[in-house]
Protein backbone atom coordinates (compact mmCIF):
# COMPACT_ATOMS: atom_id res chain seq x y z
CA UNK A 1 0.00 0.00 0.00
CA UNK A 2 1.36 3.41 -1.01
CA UNK A 3 0.07 6.60 0.62
CA UNK A 4 0.65 10.09 -0.76
CA UNK A 5 -0.54 13.10 1.21
CA UNK A 6 -0.81 15.91 -1.36
CA UNK A 7 -1.15 18.55 1.35
CA UNK A 8 -2.83 18.97 4.71
CA UNK A 9 -4.01 21.92 6.77
CA UNK A 10 -6.65 24.62 6.79
CA UNK A 11 -5.69 25.45 3.19
CA UNK A 12 -6.72 22.03 1.92
CA UNK A 13 -6.46 18.28 2.48
CA UNK A 14 -6.13 15.41 0.01
CA UNK A 15 -4.54 11.96 0.30
CA UNK A 16 -4.04 9.22 -2.31
CA UNK A 17 -4.06 5.58 -1.23
CA UNK A 18 -2.88 2.99 -3.76
CA UNK A 19 -3.24 -0.80 -3.55
CA UNK A 20 -2.35 -3.22 -6.32
CA UNK A 21 -2.56 -0.56 -9.01
CA UNK A 22 -5.88 0.95 -7.88
CA UNK A 23 -5.97 4.47 -6.43
CA UNK A 24 -8.50 6.28 -4.28
CA UNK A 25 -8.41 9.87 -3.10
CA UNK A 26 -9.48 10.70 0.44
CA UNK A 27 -10.79 14.29 0.45
CA UNK A 28 -10.48 16.95 -2.23
CA UNK A 29 -9.89 20.15 -0.32
CA UNK A 30 -8.13 22.01 -3.15
CA UNK A 31 -9.55 23.47 -6.38
CA UNK A 32 -9.67 20.93 -9.19
CA UNK A 33 -6.77 22.57 -11.05
CA UNK A 34 -4.61 22.58 -7.90
CA UNK A 35 -5.50 18.95 -7.20
CA UNK A 36 -4.44 17.98 -10.71
CA UNK A 37 -1.17 19.90 -10.36
CA UNK A 38 -0.36 18.28 -7.03
CA UNK A 39 -1.23 14.82 -8.32
CA UNK A 40 0.92 15.20 -11.42
CA UNK A 41 3.80 16.60 -9.34
CA UNK A 42 3.89 13.27 -7.49
CA UNK A 43 3.67 11.21 -10.67
CA UNK A 44 -0.04 10.41 -10.37
CA UNK A 45 -2.36 11.03 -13.31
CA UNK A 46 -5.71 12.45 -12.09
CA UNK A 47 -7.50 10.07 -14.46
CA UNK A 48 -5.91 7.10 -12.64
CA UNK A 49 -7.96 7.83 -9.52
CA UNK A 50 -10.99 5.53 -9.42
CA UNK A 51 -12.82 6.91 -6.40
CA UNK A 52 -13.04 9.95 -4.14
CA UNK A 53 -14.00 9.39 -0.50
CA UNK A 54 -15.05 12.48 1.45
CA UNK A 55 -14.66 12.63 5.23
CA UNK A 56 -16.97 15.63 5.60
CA UNK A 57 -18.32 18.71 3.82
CA UNK A 58 -16.03 21.50 5.05
CA UNK A 59 -14.28 23.33 2.25
CA UNK A 60 -10.74 22.40 3.23
CA UNK A 61 -11.72 18.77 2.66
CA UNK A 62 -14.30 18.94 -0.12
CA UNK A 63 -14.11 22.22 -2.08
CA UNK A 64 -12.74 20.60 -5.24
CA UNK A 65 -14.88 17.47 -5.14
CA UNK A 66 -17.63 18.31 -7.63
CA UNK A 67 -15.47 19.83 -10.37
CA UNK A 68 -12.63 17.32 -10.08
CA UNK A 69 -14.92 14.29 -9.94
CA UNK A 70 -16.81 15.47 -13.00
CA UNK A 71 -13.64 16.36 -14.91
CA UNK A 72 -11.73 13.17 -14.18
CA UNK A 73 -14.57 10.65 -13.88
CA UNK A 74 -14.17 9.82 -10.19
CA UNK A 75 -16.90 7.98 -8.30
CA UNK A 76 -17.67 9.98 -5.14
CA UNK A 77 -18.45 8.25 -1.84
CA UNK A 78 -19.69 10.20 1.19
CA UNK A 79 -22.03 9.89 4.14
CA UNK A 80 -25.67 10.95 3.78
CA UNK A 81 -24.93 13.98 5.95
CA UNK A 82 -22.08 15.10 3.71
CA UNK A 83 -24.13 14.58 0.57
CA UNK A 84 -27.02 16.59 2.01
CA UNK A 85 -24.64 19.39 3.03
CA UNK A 86 -23.26 19.54 -0.53
CA UNK A 87 -26.25 19.69 -2.90
CA UNK A 88 -23.96 20.60 -5.82
CA UNK A 89 -22.56 17.05 -5.65
CA UNK A 90 -25.81 15.76 -7.15
CA UNK A 91 -24.39 16.29 -10.64
CA UNK A 92 -21.81 13.52 -10.05
CA UNK A 93 -24.32 11.16 -8.38
CA UNK A 94 -22.46 10.49 -5.11
CA UNK A 95 -22.77 7.06 -3.52
CA UNK A 96 -23.80 7.07 0.16
CA UNK A 97 -21.65 5.26 2.73
CA UNK A 98 -22.34 4.50 6.36
CA UNK A 99 -20.27 3.62 9.41
CA UNK A 100 -22.38 0.46 9.74
CA UNK A 101 -21.17 -1.06 6.47
CA UNK A 102 -17.82 -1.66 4.78
CA UNK A 103 -17.31 -0.22 1.31
CA UNK A 104 -15.90 -2.96 -0.92
CA UNK A 105 -13.74 -1.66 -3.75
CA UNK A 106 -11.74 -3.79 -6.20
CA UNK A 107 -8.54 -3.94 -4.13
CA UNK A 108 -9.54 -2.20 -0.90
CA UNK A 109 -12.00 -2.39 1.97
CA UNK A 110 -13.02 1.02 3.31
CA UNK A 111 -14.54 1.53 6.75
CA UNK A 112 -15.84 4.86 8.05
CA UNK A 113 -15.88 5.81 11.72
CA UNK A 114 -18.09 8.57 13.12
CA UNK A 115 -16.07 11.36 14.71
CA UNK A 116 -16.87 14.44 16.85
CA UNK A 117 -16.70 17.56 14.67
CA UNK A 118 -18.97 20.51 13.91
CA UNK A 119 -20.20 19.22 10.57
CA UNK A 120 -22.99 16.91 9.48
CA UNK A 121 -22.01 13.22 9.81
CA UNK A 122 -18.20 13.52 9.59
CA UNK A 123 -16.08 10.37 9.56
CA UNK A 124 -12.54 9.08 9.84
CA UNK A 125 -11.49 6.46 7.31
CA UNK A 126 -9.76 3.07 7.53
CA UNK A 127 -8.52 1.49 4.30
CA UNK A 128 -7.45 -2.16 4.14
CA UNK A 129 -5.68 -3.90 1.27
CA UNK A 130 -7.69 -6.93 0.21
CA UNK A 131 -4.56 -8.79 -0.90
CA UNK A 132 -2.17 -8.12 2.01
CA UNK A 133 -4.42 -7.08 4.88
CA UNK A 134 -2.39 -3.93 5.64
CA UNK A 135 -4.45 -1.07 7.00
CA UNK A 136 -4.11 2.70 7.04
CA UNK A 137 -6.26 4.99 9.17
CA UNK A 138 -6.94 8.64 8.31
CA UNK A 139 -8.42 10.88 11.00
CA UNK A 140 -8.77 14.63 10.55
CA UNK A 141 -10.89 17.20 12.40
CA UNK A 142 -11.41 15.43 15.70
CA UNK A 143 -12.97 17.40 18.54
CA UNK A 144 -11.41 15.02 21.03
CA UNK A 145 -9.69 11.63 21.23
CA UNK A 146 -12.84 9.52 21.01
CA UNK A 147 -12.69 5.95 22.32
CA UNK A 148 -14.54 4.73 19.22
CA UNK A 149 -11.74 6.06 17.03
CA UNK A 150 -9.09 4.44 19.22
CA UNK A 151 -10.86 1.09 18.97
CA UNK A 152 -11.35 1.35 15.22
CA UNK A 153 -7.66 2.03 14.66
CA UNK A 154 -6.34 -0.49 17.20
CA UNK A 155 -4.71 -2.69 14.54
CA UNK A 156 -3.73 -0.25 11.78
CA UNK A 157 -0.27 -0.45 10.22
CA UNK A 158 -0.20 3.28 9.47
CA UNK A 159 -2.11 6.26 10.84
CA UNK A 160 -2.54 9.79 9.51
CA UNK A 161 -3.69 11.74 12.56
CA UNK A 162 -4.67 15.35 13.16
CA UNK A 163 -2.38 17.27 15.52
CA UNK A 164 -3.85 20.69 14.94
CA UNK A 165 -2.71 23.04 17.66
CA UNK A 166 -0.55 23.63 20.68
CA UNK A 167 -2.92 24.57 23.49
CA UNK A 168 -0.74 27.39 24.83
CA UNK A 169 -0.10 28.84 21.38
CA UNK A 170 -3.83 28.82 20.66
CA UNK A 171 -4.61 30.49 23.99
CA UNK A 172 -2.08 33.29 23.41
CA UNK A 173 -2.43 33.47 19.63
CA UNK A 174 -4.21 35.89 17.27
CA UNK A 175 -7.60 34.17 17.11
CA UNK A 176 -10.57 35.79 18.89
CA UNK A 177 -11.95 33.99 21.92
CA UNK A 178 -14.98 32.65 20.03
CA UNK A 179 -12.77 30.99 17.42
CA UNK A 180 -10.50 29.58 20.11
CA UNK A 181 -13.52 28.09 21.84
CA UNK A 182 -14.68 26.50 18.60
CA UNK A 183 -11.25 24.97 17.92
CA UNK A 184 -10.67 23.60 21.41
CA UNK A 185 -14.29 22.53 21.92
CA UNK A 186 -15.51 18.96 21.79
CA UNK A 187 -16.46 19.32 18.12
CA UNK A 188 -13.45 21.30 16.92
CA UNK A 189 -9.89 20.15 16.32
CA UNK A 190 -7.48 17.82 18.08
CA UNK A 191 -4.61 19.42 20.00
CA UNK A 192 -1.09 18.02 20.16
CA UNK A 193 -1.88 16.63 23.61
CA UNK A 194 -5.09 15.08 22.32
CA UNK A 195 -3.20 13.51 19.43
CA UNK A 196 -0.63 12.19 21.90
CA UNK A 197 -3.35 10.57 24.03
CA UNK A 198 -4.98 8.95 21.02
CA UNK A 199 -1.67 7.79 19.55
CA UNK A 200 -0.62 6.30 22.88
CA UNK A 201 -3.91 4.38 23.06
CA UNK A 202 -3.40 2.99 19.56
CA UNK A 203 0.36 2.36 19.73
CA UNK A 204 1.53 -1.20 19.10
CA UNK A 205 4.60 -2.84 17.57
CA UNK A 206 2.90 -3.30 14.21
CA UNK A 207 2.17 0.41 13.77
CA UNK A 208 4.86 1.38 11.25
CA UNK A 209 3.96 4.95 10.38
CA UNK A 210 2.38 7.72 12.42
CA UNK A 211 1.96 10.86 10.33
CA UNK A 212 0.80 14.03 12.06
CA UNK A 213 -1.45 16.18 9.89
CA UNK A 214 -3.66 19.27 9.70
CA UNK A 215 -1.21 21.41 11.73
CA UNK A 216 -2.29 25.01 12.26
CA UNK A 217 0.13 27.54 10.77
CA UNK A 218 -0.80 30.10 13.44
CA UNK A 219 -1.15 27.94 16.53
CA UNK A 220 1.36 25.13 16.16
CA UNK A 221 4.85 24.24 15.03
CA UNK A 222 6.14 21.01 13.56
CA UNK A 223 8.59 20.68 16.45
CA UNK A 224 5.86 21.12 19.07
CA UNK A 225 3.59 18.54 17.43
CA UNK A 226 6.38 16.02 16.91
CA UNK A 227 7.89 16.37 20.37
CA UNK A 228 4.53 16.13 22.16
CA UNK A 229 3.33 13.04 20.30
CA UNK A 230 6.66 11.24 19.94
CA UNK A 231 7.43 11.92 23.59
CA UNK A 232 4.20 10.24 24.66
CA UNK A 233 5.19 7.06 22.80
CA UNK A 234 8.64 6.53 24.31
CA UNK A 235 7.46 3.98 26.86
CA UNK A 236 4.91 2.32 24.56
CA UNK A 237 5.25 -0.68 22.24
CA UNK A 238 5.50 1.67 19.24
CA UNK A 239 8.63 1.11 17.13
CA UNK A 240 7.68 3.00 13.99
CA UNK A 241 8.37 6.50 12.72
CA UNK A 242 6.62 9.77 13.60
CA UNK A 243 6.62 12.28 10.75
CA UNK A 244 4.91 15.57 9.94
CA UNK A 245 2.84 16.21 6.81
CA UNK A 246 2.72 19.81 5.59
CA UNK A 247 0.36 22.11 3.76
CA UNK A 248 2.53 22.78 0.73
CA UNK A 249 4.58 19.62 0.34
CA UNK A 250 3.77 16.03 -0.52
CA UNK A 251 4.40 13.26 2.00
CA UNK A 252 4.73 9.71 0.66
CA UNK A 253 5.21 6.40 2.44
CA UNK A 254 4.74 2.68 1.84
CA UNK A 255 2.80 0.54 4.28
CA UNK A 256 3.98 -3.05 4.64
CA UNK A 257 2.57 -5.89 6.66
CA UNK A 258 4.12 -6.37 10.10
CA UNK A 259 6.18 -9.49 10.71
CA UNK A 260 4.33 -12.29 12.45
CA UNK A 261 6.04 -11.63 15.80
CA UNK A 262 4.86 -8.03 15.68
CA UNK A 263 1.35 -9.05 14.69
CA UNK A 264 1.17 -11.39 17.69
CA UNK A 265 1.98 -8.41 19.92
CA UNK A 266 -1.38 -6.90 18.96
CA UNK A 267 -3.34 -9.54 20.84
Amino acid sequence: MNVTILGTGSGGNATVVECDGDRVLVDAGFPARTLAQRLRATGIAPESISALILTHAHGDHASGARVAARRFGWTVYATHGTIEAMPDLAVVKPVPITSRETLMLDTMLVSSIRIPHDCTEPVAISIESRSTGVRCGIAYDLGYAAVTVERAFAHVDALVLESNHDEDMLRHGPYPHSVQQRIRGGRGHLSNRGAARLARGIAHRGLRHLVLAHLSLQNNTEAAAHDTVAGSLRKSAFRGTVTIAGQDRATTFTVERARRAEQMDLF
